[in-house]
């Protein structure tokens, strides 16, 4: 089995886990992926899988916060860059910071795309688009699935 290097930072809590996030390198193989995952956050982030359109929990979100990979918790967006692609996916404008992701060619299914994985867990998140709002004139594409939202605290 294939081992995945998880660069980690600080600490996150999810209803159901908390991962320690802390100044160290962690390898997670598939069966350790599988156990901490949901199957279909497996089945998204670890196998590229992607969920119906219209169908995920964050497609509608409109709470103020930030939004996490849901395999490592990396720090990805901020609600104030997300808005109504209509394509049915979470879509944001801008990443929280350039190396949050890695882009790479994904000429699957046919198509001309480019992948969005998370630069931390190596998680499969969705795919970028250049025909985003300005300024950026991105479209991150995202699935809910490989997603945690963290709401903003009120002061």
């Amino acid at each position: 089995m294939k081992e995945q290097d998880v660069y980690i930072e600080e600490r996150i809590f999810f209803s159901d886990r908390v991962i320690l996030l802390e100044d160290t390198k962690v390898k997670k193989s598939e069966d350790e992926w599988k156990k901490i995952l949901t199957p279909e956050e497996f089945k998204v982030l670890r196998k590229k899988g992607t969920e119906p359109p219209f169908s995920g929990k964050y497609v509608h979100q409109a709470a103020e916060g930030t939004y996490v990979c849901a395999g490592c918790g990396n720090l990805l967006f901020s609600s104030a860059t997300k808005f109504d692609s209509g394509s049915g996916w979470p879509s944001f404008s801008a990443l929280v910071a350039s190396d949050a992701v890695v882009v790479k060619p994904d000429n699957s299914l046919f198509m001309k795309r480019t992948e969005v994985i998370c630069g931390q867990c190596g998680g499969h998140l969705g795919h970028v688009f250049d025909d985003g709002p300005q300024p950026t004139g991105k479209r991150y594409c995202m699935n809910s699935v490989s997603l945690r939202f963290v709401e903003k605290k009120s002061a």
